[in-house]
């Protein structure tokens, strides 16, 4: 890869994600770094209409691994037509969400066997692993309640149940563990300003770019 770098925000329901993607755009960019933002499922127009299928309609509405199959064709297209070529122009990539996801939402959570993700991921990922993966984590009761009060009627997935989620949760905290070079873990029960500023001093000292963040 060139010196573009890659950075996924990873995390359960509520737990601030977006928000604090956007806030290290907006860092980035002050400090002269050229971003890409995007999410998944999603990123682009194919990944958008696969997105409207997974996150709408009743929560038994698929097969588990047709969730997978689901999640890894809209990945295809992400990388191929945004992740890839960004990173291979020196940009930088902040994506909400990527293959940790799957591993907690189908894998863990809705018991896909993991031989079936790991096949997908070598087929589709390959290289393109994250450099840094933001992993945010708040109570499950928090986490619901704030998503409750995005007033957007709930996604399939914030309606799957507290048992559910409480897996999630879990899940991104093994995986963190299991990736320590990779995975940083936040507690996202604090003022966002105080987050904010724990992800730009991370992102300074791992990537050396400027002074930490006072």
């Amino acid at each position: 890869m060139s010196d573009g770098k890659f950075i996924t925000f990873e995390g359960g329901e509520g737990t601030g994600k977006s928000t604090q993607l956007r806030l290290l755009e907006k860092y980035l960019e002050n400090v002269g770094i050229s971003v890409v933002t995007t999410r998944e499922p999603g990123g682009t127009p194919p990944g958008e209409d696969i997105r409207h299928l997974l996150v709408n309609g009743e929560t038994n509405k698929w097969n588990p691994l047709t969730e997978v199959l689901l999640h890894y064709a809209a990945r295809h297209e992400h990388i191929t037509r945004v992740i890839e070529p960004t990173i291979s122009s020196g940009k930088w990539v902040l994506c909400d969400r990527y293959t940790d996801s799957t591993l907690a939402y189908q894998g863990f959570a809705q018991h896909v066997d993991f031989k079936y993700i790991t096949k997908l991921q070598k087929i589709v990922v390959g290289r393109f692993t994250p450099n840094l993966t933001i992993i945010l984590d708040l109570p499950v009761e928090i986490g619901l309640k704030r998503a409750e009060e995005r007033d957007t009627g709930g996604t399939r997935y914030e309606r799957m149940g507290l048992k559910f989620h409480q897996t999630l949760r879990e899940s991104f905290l093994k995986i963190a563990d299991d990736n320590p070079e990779r995975c940083v873990v936040f507690n996202a029960n604090k003022p966002e300003i105080l987050i904010e500023k724990e992800i730009i001093n991370l992102v300074n000292k791992r990537f050396n770019l400027s002074n930490p963040m006072e």
